[in-house]
């Protein structure tokens, strides 16, 4: 079957359907076969392989996804490229293809479904403006997952792996290396897309870890402690922490947390590390 990564091909599927390309979905067709290589790769996709597809388009990942896997599930928002992915794909008999938006699709029940409950593997090439509430959804619900292969946007990727005392190092970073370990695997010109983007691309693999590399008392503070300390990047922990009123804590307990670790009352969120925000976390919850 002809393969779907080629432009010319591309262009003859969406002239044959009339389709318009959605900004609201934020819409890029991939259309270079290289890239889709180096995906399928880095995913590591057998014939063992469950593989969740968010976002297939006209099916040129997903297509290649079939070939090397057991079952591909492909979750599409736009209800007018079902018809196209039906006719692209038809002649897959291991291709589920869902119309519904990710992020309202109870993705447990699939897996329990199509792969009797073990880990899956997601594969996708994002819409940006909905990255991250994508990656952090399928994290934070626990979905039995083993690795997600995505393209984003560059500075995203980026962000996703920084550390301390970077200018991209934040929440993102620390919320994705909570739960894996992340690995860029390509970066991805504008001109391997259809439309072509407005910003560089790249391609991250984050593998799922088997046991959290840091210990917390509770998940749920430590968050919201991190996401205090990145709202008001600038402004030291101590105050940042007294702004959030979902913690409740105090600028003397700030204080106290901070003299017993043997840090700074001047230091800044932006300086600790995933371990030290656990350890600082987990003197705060002891202290309430």
């Amino acid at each position: 079957m002809e393969k779907l990564s080629n432009p010319q091909k591309t262009i003859e599927v969406i002239k044959k359907y009339q389709f318009n390309f959605q900004k609201k979905f934020g819409q890029n067709f991939l259309i270079d076969e290289r890239v889709i290589d180096k995906i399928i790769a880095a995913a590591e996709i057998t014939k063992e392989d469950c593989v969740l597809e968010i976002g297939p388009g006209i099916g040129t990942l997903t297509q290649m996804l079939a070939e090397h896997a057991k079952q591909v599930i492909a979750v599409e928002i736009d209800k007018n490229l079902i018809p196209v992915l039906e006719d692209t794909l038809g002649n897959y008999d291991n291709i589920l293809i869902i119309n519904q938006d990710i992020l309202k699709v109870d993705i447990n029940e699939l897996v329990e479904k199509y792969n009797g409950g073990k880990p899956i593997k997601v594969v996708a090439n994002l819409p940006y403006y909905i990255t991250t509430p994508i990656i952090m959804g399928l994290f934070e619900s626990h979905v039995p997952l083993e690795s997600v292969t995505v393209m984003v946007q560059k500075e995203v990727a980026q962000r996703m792996q920084e550390g301390p005392n970077c200018k991209e190092y934040g929440a993102l970073s620390l919320a994705v290396q909570y739960y894996a370990k992340p690995y860029l695997v390509a970066n991805v010109p504008p001109n391997c897309f259809m439309p072509r983007p407005n910003v560089g691309s790249a391609v991250i693999r984050l593998t799922r870890w088997e046991q959290c590399p840091v210990q917390v008392e509770d998940e749920k503070f430590m968050f919201a402690l991190i996401r205090a300390a990145f709202n008001q990047r600038r402004k030291t922990l101590v105050n940042a922490v007294n702004n959030a009123k979902e913690l409740e804590i105090t600028k003397e307990q700030m204080t106290a947390a901070l003299n017993e670790l043997g840090y700074s009352p001047t230091l800044r969120g932006e300086a600790l590390s995933l371990q030290e925000f656990a350890t600082l976390s987990n003197t705060l919850v002891k202290g309430k």
